[in-house]
């Protein structure tokens, strides 16, 4: 790197750090933006600049060493460095020369190796079995496998969670970049689940067990957090959103000023467990049959319909109901945050129609109008395989840099 990008790094005042694939996971830091796009501070500037090209390619894709330093702002002898080093490395390939018209020589056109790698995805946000994926870098999926859960907890479950990452580790046909795990309960920074209730975990390492079996990265996340990198990786985010994911449980993924939110106890999105209205009054305290999972779980939601529809009563009040109570645990959020973008994750039958449209009449009847005129909700693109996905960018970014 020459002087003249050591200052404009230093001007650019940013920190990014990159790991390279063969380091073991390392998971995200909480503040740290998910897409590189400006320089930084000259002693991280070659591991951040390494992380921005990549970023450019695998975003942009086929980009010449000039048109890489036009949209970074680094010199051409750094890029021209850096490619070097990443075409060594296999991680960037020449796709031939750019067909062009203008005199001299044409430009050898670059994209990021999308076959170098395959990840491994593990889902383990589902009630009833356990699922995983082998995916590109691109989030497409070669292969699947699960295994049910049958009422697994502890060791027993864990131990279900080794036996199918041996299983998708089987069925790469590439180098494996990482494992990414989604699994429910609060997850902290080191890919430990401090707490998973309905799997009986408490303080499971289940990053570093899984580290040491496979000898591979692995990464390991609260599955809403993940299930949010899957929307603004693959999906059709457009800037600050929340993701609310809606099955056994509620949980909920924030990305704000482009960086994934963790919280202080690592808890940010638990919002399942928020009381939702003043039903026995102002003065009464934590009470389980108050919280937003009492009216929006799916088989708490489920159930009540099939009551209602074998009574012969039309189940739209308790879809609006179960909106409504959404919508009151998210206006606070929305109003403290500024949010522009509500995305659902669950059973569409469920959640799109009256449920959502019950949830953002209340929101906007809950917070100032001028501010929050264009907040939109929307159902996720991505369906079923949105952790699986989100897993995949879990990988992306701690081994790469990119998302």
């Amino acid at each position: 790197m020459n002087a003249t990008d050591v200052q404009r790094s230093t001007a650019a005042g940013a920190v990014d750090a990159h790991v390279q694939p063969s380091q073991p996971g390392r998971g995200f830091a909480p503040g740290r933006a998910l897409r590189p796009s400006a320089k930084v501070l000259p002693e991280h500037a070659r591991s951040h600049n390494r992380s921005l090209v990549l970023q450019t390619l695998y975003r942009a894709g086929e980009r010449s060493r000039a048109d890489i330093a036009r949209e970074t702002g680094l010199t051409r002898v750094t890029i021209s460095d850096l490619v070097a080093e990443l075409l060594a490395e296999g991680l960037v390939v020449e796709l031939g020369q750019r067909e062009t018209a203008r005199p001299g020589k044409p430009a050898v056109l670059l994209d990021i190796n999308r076959t170098a790698y395959q990840i491994v995805g593990i889902d383990l946000s589902d009630h009833a079995m356990f699922r995983g994926a082998v995916l590109d870098i691109d989030g497409g999926i070669f292969s699947r496998a699960d295994i049910p859960l049958d009422g697994a907890t502890g060791e027993a479950a864990y131990a279900k969670v080794a036996e199918l990452a041996d299983t998708l580790i089987a069925a790469a046909t590439a180098p494996i970049l990482g494992i990414g795990v989604g699994s429910p309960g609060v997850v902290d920074l080191s890919g430990t689940v401090l707490t998973a209730p309905n799997l009986g975990w408490v303080d499971e390492r289940v990053q570093q067990r899984l580290q040491e079996r496979t000898g591979l990265p692995v990464v390991v996340a609260n599955d809403a957090n993940v299930a949010v990198l899957a929307e603004h990786g693959y999906g059709d985010a457009a800037g600050d959103l929340m993701l609310i994911t809606v099955g056994h449980g509620i949980g909920a993924g924030l990305i704000v000023a482009g960086a994934l939110v963790y919280g202080s106890r690592f808890a940010a999105g638990e919002i399942g467990q928020v009381m939702v209205g003043t039903d026995l009054g102002l003065e009464t305290t934590y009470n389980r049959d108050q919280v937003l999972e009492h009216w929006l779980s799916v088989p708490r939601l489920q159930e009540r319909i099939d009551e209602a529809e074998a009574a012969g009563s039309d189940s739209t009040p308790i879809l609006r109901e179960a909106g409504q109570r959404l919508g009151i645990a998210l206006a606070p959020v929305v109003g403290a945050l500024n949010l522009s973008e509500i995305v659902l994750s669950g059973p569409t039958h469920l959640l799109d129609g009256p449920l959502a449209e019950a949830t953002i009449n209340t929101l906007r009847n809950r917070t100032m109008a001028e501010n929050h005129a264009t907040l939109a909700l929307r159902m996720t693109t991505l369906g079923q395989d949105i952790v699986l996905r989100g897993a995949a960018v879990l990988v992306l970014s701690g081994q790469l840099g990119v998302s």
